[in-house]
């Protein structure tokens, strides 16, 4: 599975997951580290290319991050990005310095020579540059490949030693043809395979579950989201019954979400289903408080305990399966010094204590959530929950601002499922990254029939985004905006009006809690 990996240095770049992400693209296994990772760790991936990611740092600076050059001695070929090419430039003795001009947006590349690294690319193309610094003496050995009006060298190789450097950003859309680079380099200067498919990856993994785990019982906590639903069907395709799954129905869950969890799990996959029914210890947990961090603390604490409770239940369990994905484990290392900013959501419910004593099992660690989707695929899951939009641990408690309560809850739950039913149907659903209804505490007057109401106000809120990091409002079409408060405010006891929340992240979140 992983005999041909691409070992990626950060160096702190926003975009480090981008170029993982490229790589597993071109159908290449890649794992992404901190620039100071040791030499003989680097060796230990037995690395059959390394890529040099960008970083904010000037290389010149004193405490600029800076790998060990031991690794332009390790024999594999070399890709050095924006940053990662200044620091090559700078380690093999070439000399960098300020650009008189600042180089950030659209720029055109100018080759100065054919070249397989720029198979495929006319003489001069569209880049995206975003760079202070730049090399202004390439070390000895090295040729200038590009050069745009800014930087007269935007590009050099060593072709000897397979060193490569690239001043732009092949892995941002901005360029056009940066996947082309990617597989130039992977396959005809690395001379890699595209063998990193998620079969492979099936049939590796069922053999490392089984030799891991052997005759033991494997407990997962099941959401019905698509990252624990995913390490569900395969654990079971692995251990079959001896996998168990625990689904914590706290109340909080949307319409109709326990029984489509146990139809899926129960019923299609014939895996061993423990539904915990925990509705009135939570909403008694949660009566009279409003503060929304002392509510995902209630709710995540309680969780745990529910958790356990089942888990002692089945006896002996050794071990304990989560669908942890290759971007928790990144951000891990970052909390832990690696070069890159650590941003947290804070939306899902904590991780279970240490005091249970069961070895973690975490099948999806090495995948980014679109493999876990191409996975789940393969897995056979229903494209449904394979599709399905991100929904927060706390569940609908972080979207009833104020107080929770059993009315309250069916509220939201009603309003919600017109939400659904509606940006369903809508064909630009697939865009969406999440829609969803919020229940304000506040109450509106309304005329309904000739009769006045005074009743609770809803708000829809949908988003497009990448990664959560960053998203925009959804310019949704009117008539459907028209079509959800028609039904909302017609079927919903309790809703007499309804608001469209515009709002961008930054400066709002996702969620309105």
């Amino acid at each position: 599975m992983k005999k041909d990996t691409v070992v990626i240095l950060d160096f702190g770049s926003q975009y480090n997951q981008l170029i993982a992400r490229r790589v597993r693209e071109c159908k290449v296994y890649s794992v992404l580290i901190p620039y100071n990772t040791p030499v003989w760790k680097i060796k230990s991936y037995n690395p059959k290319a390394i890529i040099l990611t960008g970083g904010p740092a000037s290389v010149t600076e004193k405490g600029a991050p800076r790998a060990n050059p031991e690794i332009f001695k390790l024999g594999v070929p070399i890709l050095g990005i924006c940053y990662g090419m200044q620091f090559t430039a700078y380690a093999l003795g070439g000399k960098v310095g300020k650009s008189k001009k600042r180089e950030y947006g659209y720029a055109e590349l100018v080759l100065n020579r054919k070249e397989r690294f720029f198979k495929l690319f006319q003489r001069k193309e569209k880049v995206w540059m975003s760079h202070g610094d730049k090399v202004q003496e390439m070390p000895k050995g090295f040729v200038i490949l590009a050069h745009t009006k800014n930087s007269h060298i935007a590009s050099m190789a060593d072709p000897v030693r397979k060193i490569y450097g690239v001043q732009f950003h092949p892995e941002v859309i901005h360029t056009p043809k940066g996947m082309q680079i990617f597989k130039n380099f992977l396959y005809d200067i690395a001379g890699l395979r595209p063998t990193w498919t998620m079969s492979s990856f099936i049939k590796n993994s069922i053999e490392e579950i089984k030799q891991k785990v052997g005759n033991e019982k494997v407990v997962l906590g099941l959401s019905g989201g698509v990252d624990s639903s995913v390490a569900a069907v395969l654990l079971h395709r692995a251990i079959g019954p001896r996998l168990h799954c625990i689904f914590v129905d706290n109340g909080l869950l949307r319409k109709y979400e326990r029984e489509y969890v146990e139809k899926t799990f129960k019923n299609h996959f014939h895996i061993n289903l423990h539904v915990a029914k925990s509705e009135k210890r939570f909403l008694d947990k949660l009566r009279g408080v409003t503060d929304p961090e002392r509510k995902r603390k209630i709710i995540g604490k309680e969780f745990i305990k529910v958790f356990e409770e089942e888990s002692r239940k089945l006896g002996n369990v050794k071990f304990l399966g989560q669908g942890t994905l290759y971007p928790d484990v990144i951000e891990s290392i970052s909390a832990k010094g690696g070069p890159s900013a650590t941003i947290k959501t804070h939306h899902n419910v904590g991780g279970l204590p240490k005091k249970m004593d069961l070895k973690l099992i975490e099948p999806l660690r090495d995948l980014f959530k679109d493999e876990v989707r191409l996975l789940g695929k393969e897995l056979k899951l229903p494209d449904a929950m394979i599709h399905r939009q991100p929904f927060p641990g706390p569940g609908l408690a972080v979207r009833i601002i104020g107080d929770i309560t059993k009315e309250r809850l069916e509220i939201l739950r009603n309003t919600d499922l017109i939400v659904q039913e509606e940006m369903e149907k809508y064909e630009g659903y697939k865009n969406i990254w999440q829609s969803f209804a919020v229940l304000l505490p506040v109450k509106s007057v309304g005329v309904m029939g000739d009769e006045r109401t005074y009743e609770s106000v809803a708000a829809i809120r949908a988003v497009t985004s990448q990664d959560a990091m960053t998203a925009d409002w959804a310019k949704i079409p009117y008539n459907i905006l028209g079509r959800i408060s028609n039904r909302v405010i017609n079927e919903v006891k309790g809703v007499n009006r309804v608001a469209y929340d515009i709002s961008s992240k930054p400066p709002a979140t996702i969620e309105w809690e």
